[in-house]
């Protein structure tokens, strides 16, 4: 980082230090978490050399217990922020990945849905062409533009590096009309110009917009190159004709652990340390940054396992393993069971309330969800006698009844994901899902229901329209519902089973 941003750093350290909260939310734990999402944590600021040393003194007067118990939950706080920016890093910095889009503060548009060779993000959707947009906001803001898109459904998700859903543009959010949409950092200080519609404000200094524009299918694929191809974005001073401000210093970024490494490295809370640097600590969270800071957890600071002593090195590694039964547990205990559902754990940090298993939740088996006004996500984990669904040795039907299909305003979509990568599942048909812009291609029920066939082996001719290819082997389904209507998000809609069945055709 420059001299520069590291003074401005401390500045802002010493001012927070000088007036510690004392209404401050600590840690949640076990049954009060809620759901899945992303996160990240909001941060101390950078030190310099010497920080090194001052995070050594702390944690050495930690006691291996109470070390082992701060990991932990530092690990559950953080990993959504980690997972993310090895998300980023191969979209926007590293060019050698098969998975890199561009430069950041430029739009990419990806003109197809994804398949099973989209590997960096965990559950993707197959409805909706991508585009994607990673968002530096540390020199100035970005002007964001769309076109008039009044015949079908799109939508921009903001996602902080916490991945917070801060804010939506799109049909549902913003209706269907062109707009400028101004998306600033958290220290930005200007107002409003002339021909913005509205300010949108990120609590992190990078951010990421992911747009999905909907397909009717594949020979409406040239008139959704023409809408990405409208989607436009500047900064402040080119949408105003203005002298741009001073460009901020250029990032050293980390090399991201892999998804696997991600669960065992130490390193994890050295790449921790380096993205705090760019979200600012949230009032809320003060109390919290300086207990994770007791183990040597804080913006800027060098996380160096090493350093520690052999009992503290040993509470790292278990501290992780707790978190990760942790998760476990919950997922076991709240999300297979419909306790909570993935609608809990997508949104704002206001709606999430700093509930941080539900956001690690999120972030494991679907990052990057949509908030749930936006879209639902009911989840098939296990079958109607509870049994975890298995290509491998069962069938299943999912049947719904006549008027009864998924109430959306929008569309609505059953994917398939092999586990446990949680990605689409590959299959000899290259079917991913089957959707409604599907209905006029599947075979209705005698009583004009519809019964889809999910399974391994290809059903007889007669099902084979309505047959959702499963993996040999374990898997789950999502059933995204987009724009949902109120009886979606109420109960009074009721989700229908994945039902075991004896059928070998």
């Amino acid at each position: 980082m420059s001299e520069r941003y590291l003074l401005e750093a401390k500045k802002a350290h010493f001012v927070r230090t000088s007036a510690l909260m004392t209404n401050s939310r600590i840690f949640s734990h076990g049954a009060s978490a809620a759901i899945l999402i992303l996160g990240l944590a909001s941060c101390q600021p950078a030190e310099d050399v010497s920080g090194a040393a001052v995070a050594t003194q702390q944690s050495s007067v930690v006691a291996p217990a109470e070390f082992r118990e701060i990991v932990k939950d530092a690990y559950i706080y953080g990993f959504p922020m980690v997972d993310s920016y090895r998300i980023q890093h191969s979209y926007f910095i590293d060019k050698t990945n098969p998975e890199y889009k561009g430069a950041w503060n430029q739009i990419h548009n990806v003109a197809r849905v994804f398949t099973p060779r989209d590997t960096a993000i965990q559950t993707p959707n197959s409805d909706t062409p991508y585009s994607f947009l990673g968002a530096d906001l540390r020199t100035e803001p970005l002007v964001i533009s769309v076109p008039s898109i009044p015949d079908r459904y799109y939508s921009l998700q903001f996602i902080d590096m916490y991945t917070h859903n801060f804010a939506y543009v799109g049909s549902r959010a913003t209706g269907s009309k062109a707009g400028h949409y101004l998306l600033a950092g958290p220290r930005w200080q200007g107002k409003l110009p002339d021909g913005v519609d509205s300010v949108i404000r990120s609590e992190t200094d990078f951010a990421f917009v992911l747009f999905r524009t909907q397909l009717f299918g594949a020979a409406d694929l040239e008139n959704v190159k023409g809408i990405q191809a409208r989607y436009g974005v500047q900064s402040l001073s080119g949408f105003t004709g203005t002298t741009p401000p001073t460009e901020a210093p250029p990032v050293e970024f980390l090399q991201p652990l892999s998804a696997e490494a991600q669960r065992s490295a130490p390193e994890f809370f050295r790449i921790l340390n380096f993205l705090l640097q760019f979200a600012p600590t949230h009032p809320s969270e003060t109390a919290l940054m300086e207990r994770f800071a007791r183990i040597g957890v804080a913006a800027g600071r060098p996380f160096d396992p090493a350093s520690l002593s052999p009992e503290q090195r040993q509470a790292v590694k278990d501290g992780m393993t707790d978190a990760l039964g942790a998760f476990a547990r919950y997922k076991a205990e709240i999300v297979d069971t419909g306790k909570k559902s993935s609608g809990d754990g997508f949104g704002t940090r206001e709606f999430l309330n700093n509930d941080y298993m539900a956001r690690m939740s999120s972030a494991v088996l679907g990052i990057y969800g949509n908030s749930k006004e936006e879209a639902n996500y009911p989840v098939y984990f296990v079958d109607s006698d509870g049994r975890p669904l298995n290509g491998a040795t069962d069938r299943y039907t999912v049947h719904f009844e006549p008027g009864k299909l998924p109430p959306v305003n929008s569309f609505w979509s059953l994917t398939m994901y092999a586990l446990p990568s949680s990605l689409l599942a590959d299959n000899p048909i290259d079917r991913y899902l089957i959707n409604s812009p599907m209905l006029p291609d599947l075979v209705r029920d005698s009583d004009g229901g519809i019964t889809l066939y999910i399974q391994h082996s290809s059903p007889d001719q007669r099902r084979k329209a309505n047959w959702l290819p499963a993996p040999d082997g374990p898997f789950f389904m999502v059933l995204r519902e987009y724009w949902p209507k109120p009886e979606a998000l109420d109960g009074s809609w009721k989700v229908p089973p994945a039902v075991r069945t004896t059928n070998k055709n």
